[in-house]
């Protein structure tokens, strides 16, 4: 603590670091009323003040919880030049070379909003100056309908007199504002301003024995408060800085926390618009793996699913809508829904296909948006498969003792949306007893080879999963390795959505 001086004055630690002295014009300060003149209640005027050193974080004096701590300000030469300029109206000039780098760098003057009820027979507001030695211009409001009017964008900081009486409420004993009925709420009128200016920072004034008032006008929403009969320039100039700046960062950090709330509200959407499969009673196997390309997303503009009917029949699908940004996703989900509705209906291949079509059709952003699909009936001995292809890539089918290969992909019909009155002809399958299918779209294709700038295409991605199965990969290890190698293979993260689908039938022994 720095040793008691004579005329010890408490301020609001307005900054972290340092401040640097202001300079202070002698003269009369415009927009202070001459003896015997009044000042228009709604002129705005530029003021001086003097600032001295800062506190690592304070609060007026009085100040008690929720307001800022009080830091005593040790500097008596600029004591006596602010008690100068109180008591005539004048100020003495003191330039000092902080003062001077300050105003080089300055931002945009500050504006005070002053609302109080005869601010030009009670000159609360000394001459001000901000940090960088520019005028803090000064509104003053006699009342809250004054005060909505000149509430515009470039006010920064509100001073509020909370003697102010509230809107509806009536002084008591007839006294120049007084805070209205006995049984009214006394920060009634702060909490209109509140209401009134939500962006604005606001400073309470009080008087000097009423800190608790002060306090509890913190805690409703005010950056700080000030005592009445304790003005000075140093204190309010560094006051309204430190209001400022501190309803910044509220406000920054109310926006950071909001935008955290959305990120997770979404994320529990996406995830929870991810398929279930329904394979209740089928002995086949399943693994997906889904990577989005858009950053911090868990769902693109790929979508899959798989349903067993009650006659015993799997059927499994995977589809790629054209892009991949959110309008894609909701699409995809979309599309995979009605696919899940239609399939649990009865319909299979054509039919199915030409009625997703229609959905893409009423649903879809713009003409050019398609989509592909590849959609797979399996049947109920798991021995062979309908096969439909959509302009989708055909799966991969691995079987033991021999090498994975491609399905038949002669009779790949046009993607949906393209044109109407497609066909889609089922391409008939032969499984076997043992055997893996592979479901992807083609962001698991179209990644680079290296430096090369070639893409992987079906023939490398064959050649890889090979390799894979050879090193005893199965499953979700399978789907993994694949992704992961891809990705290594472009040289950093994939542009386009990846989804992969994996079926599995292995005889019970």
């Amino acid at each position: 603590m720095p040793a008691p001086v004579p005329r010890q004055r408490t301020l609001p630690a307005a900054e972290s670091g340092q401040v640097h002295a202001a300079s202070m014009n002698s003269g009369p300060t415009e927009g202070t009323p001459e003896p015997g003149t009044t000042a228009p209640h709604t002129a705005e005027h530029p003021a001086i003040s003097t600032t001295g050193s800062t506190a690592n974080g304070g609060a007026p004096k009085g100040g008690s919880e929720g307001a800022p701590c009080a830091e005593a300000e040790t500097r008596t030469d600029i004591d006596s030049d602010t008690d100068t300029a109180n008591r005539t109206g004048k100020a003495r000039t003191r330039i000092t070379p902080d003062s001077a780098e300050a105003a080089s760098t300055a931002p945009t003057n500050l504006t005070l909003l002053l609302i109080e009820d005869d601010p030009a027979g009670s000159p609360i507001v000394p001459t001000l100056l901000d940090r960088s030695g520019k005028p803090i211009r000064v509104r003053t409001a006699r009342n809250l309908t004054e005060a909505e009017r000149l509430l515009t964008d470039d006010v920064h900081c509100i001073l509020l007199d909370l003697a102010l009486p509230a809107p509806g409420s009536r002084p008591v004993n007839g006294a120049n504002g007084g805070g209205g009925d006995e049984g009214d709420d006394e920060l009634a009128v702060l909490k209109h301003v509140l209401e009134l200016a939500p962006r604005h920072a606001v400073l309470a004034l009080t008087a000097s024995g009423d800190a608790e008032r002060g306090a509890e006008a913190v805690r409703v929403g005010a950056q700080d408060y000030l005592f009445r009969d304790e003005l000075d320039s140093r204190l309010l100039s560094r006051a309204i800085r430190y209001a400022v700046e501190r309803k910044r960062s509220d406000s920054a950090e109310r926006r950071l926390a909001e935008g955290r709330l959305h990120a997770r509200e979404n994320r529990r959407l996406e995830r929870g618009l991810l398929p279930t499969p329904l394979l209740d009673g089928s002995p086949l196997h399943f693994a997906a793996r889904y990577r989005p390309g858009r950053s911090r997303a868990l769902l693109g503009g790929d979508f899959y699913d798989v349903v067993r009917t009650p006659d015993g029949t799997v059927h499994a699908m995977i589809g790629d809508v054209c892009g991949h940004g959110p309008d894609e996703a909701a699409l995809g989900v979309e599309l995979r829904i009605a696919w899940r509705a239609l399939t649990l209906a009865g319909l299979s291949g054509d039919e199915l296909l030409g009625t997703l079509q229609q959905v893409l059709e009423h649903e879809r952003a713009h003409d050019e948006i398609f989509a592909t699909l590849c959609t797979v009936d399996i049947s109920p001995d798991g021995r062979e498969a309908g096969l439909c292809l959509a302009g989708h890539p055909s799966p991969l089918l691995v079987r033991p003792g021999q090498p994975a290969r491609l399905l038949p992909y002669d009779d790949n019909g046009p993607a949906l949306g393209l044109l109407p009155d497609a066909r889609w002809p089922r391409t008939r399958v032969d499984l076997g007893t043992e055997w893996s299918l592979m479901l992807y779209t083609d962001g698991l294709i179209e990644g680079r080879v290296g430096d090369s700038g070639e893409r992987l295409g079906q023939d490398g991605m064959v050649g890889m999963v090979r390799r894979q199965l050879t090193e005893g990969l199965r499953g979700e290890e399978l789907l993994r390795a694949a992704v992961n190698e891809v990705r290594a293979l472009n040289g950093g993260e994939l542009t386009d959505d990846v989804a992969l689908l994996l079926l599995d039938r292995v005889p019970q022994p």
